[in-house]
């Protein structure tokens, strides 16, 4: 019998450190086997210490490659020629991609059979390998990166006085049972790859100057907390008026902010790479995260309280931090608070993305607001002297909030009584001389 190196078969003269990459490339792909003792030529040339062979290959495979491939490998003494020749059979696994435990789930760890060759993979066909054995949730899936940290996650743990060791990174779907860091444990790492962004406008549309921009990286806990603080700071306290009774509310209700900002971060299809975004505007405020309803929903579910959630193991994780309350109850507590408004927010959803738009409840579209329309007068003459000045100068003029000021300012700009001059930071007003 002439034996000849093929896409199941290996030959190897002696005990290599490579026939690891052999077991790996065969168990990734359609399993083979691998003859040592056997030239690349074919010659059997027979092993003289099997035992000792099959203890070196059985510690290789136990202490070199992950996951655990040694039910899937079968390793034989067998007579050649009247040579013993090691034969080692690999069958193709259940839990792939099988890696270098040095090198991890990357190309140069994890390798595949091709013809007679075993060679590195692709990253596609790694994360391909993922999906078939892991199944299609992105958040219970191994990470392609293992090398995480938790700085953020552990000091929101400890303050929450919630126990965080190895055990409940298992128990909470952080690691797999084979320890190997999942999705889950990267989205709360500060090796997070996903960003959120927010953009504030001078305006009511995306054609508006920008205000302010800023993204917000690292563990998503940590970009939650940071966005709902900036998210606070452009919710401006404003007044209503009933006669001579004045009343005073925040541009957006509290609760409104919160559930929708919570909403994005945890109901997002993360397996997209782009940034989840919140667009501020004079009137509104967007949240617009990837992934539309999951499969079998409709948004009129949604505002009756009904939840199919996407990322189930991290709404666990928040619920234990008590950052939501109750599966399901988001949407219907962001209609509520808006109850004797007059206003209602807006679900929109596609294929790819779902948006909730927030009204400003303090935003007037059909005049002026009735503080600015008793003072435009008053503020174009407080600031005659000056050739230029900014929204902070009607501010502190007026002693109004940023969304007021606002407001006057866009009402005199667009009824030709002031001059928008610049953009973002640098905006200035000068008085129209017309």
């Amino acid at each position: 019998m002439k034996f000849k190196e093929s896409s199941t078969l290996e030959l190897k003269q002696i005990i290599v450190p490579d026939i690891k990459k052999e077991i790996i490339a065969f168990a990734n792909s359609n399993g083979g086997t691998i003859y040592v003792g056997i030239a690349d030529n074919g010659d059997i040339i027979g092993l003289e210490d099997t035992d000792q062979a099959m203890l070196q290959i059985t510690s290789m495979i136990r202490d070199a490659i992950k996951p655990d491939v040694t039910m899937f490998v079968d390793l034989d003494i067998i007579e050649l020629e009247q040579k013993s020749v090691l034969k080692i059979t690999v069958q193709k696994g259940t839990h792939a991609p099988y890696y270098l435990q040095g090198k991890g789930i990357r190309p140069e760890g994890v390798f595949v059979r091709h013809g007679a060759a075993s060679i590195p993979a692709s990253t596609d066909a790694i994360r391909s390998m993922i999906i078939a054995s892991d199944g299609e949730s992105y958040e219970t899936r191994r990470s392609l990166r293992q090398e995480l940290t938790f700085t953020s996650m552990k000091k929101l743990f400890a303050q929450k006085k919630v126990k965080l060791e190895n055990q409940q990174f298992m128990t909470l779907g952080l690691k797999t049972r084979d320890g190997i860091f999942t999705n889950l444990a990267l989205l709360l790492s500060e090796e997070c790859p996903h960003e959120l962004k927010i953009a504030v406008f001078a305006g009511t549309s995306k054609t508006s100057p920008f205000q302010n921009r800023r993204e917000f990286s690292g563990s998503l806990l940590t970009q939650m907390n940071e966005a709902y603080t900036m998210l606070e700071q452009y919710n401006q306290l404003g007044a209503s008026f009933n006669g001579l009774m004045r009343s005073d509310q925040r541009d957006y209700p509290e609760t409104a902010l919160r559930e929708a900002l919570l909403n994005c971060v945890v109901h997002r299809e993360y397996s997209y790479s782009g940034s989840t975004l919140i667009n501020i505007f004079h009137d509104r405020i967007e949240f617009v995260s990837f992934g539309g309803l999951v499969q079998g929903l409709n948004l009129e579910d949604l505002k009756l309280g009904v939840s199919e959630c996407r990322n189930e193991k991290m709404a666990a994780i928040f619920y234990r931090l008590k950052l939501i309350e109750a599966y399901g109850t988001g949407i219907p507590k962001i209609y509520e608070s808006y109850q004797g408004s007059g206003l209602k927010p807006k679900l929109e959803t596609s294929d790819h993305a779902f948006r909730i738009t927030l009204p400003n409840r303090n935003f007037k579209t059909d005049q002026a607001s009735p503080f600015a329309q008793a003072n435009n007068n008053h503020l174009l003459a407080a600031l005659s002297g000056k050739e230029t000045f900014t929204r902070q100068d009607v501010q502190d003029t007026m002693g109004v909030s940023r969304s007021q000021a606002n407001n006057l300012i866009k009402e005199l700009v667009d009824s030709g009584r002031l001059l928008a001059i610049g953009a973002g930071k640098n905006r200035h007003y000068a008085q129209s001389k017309n």
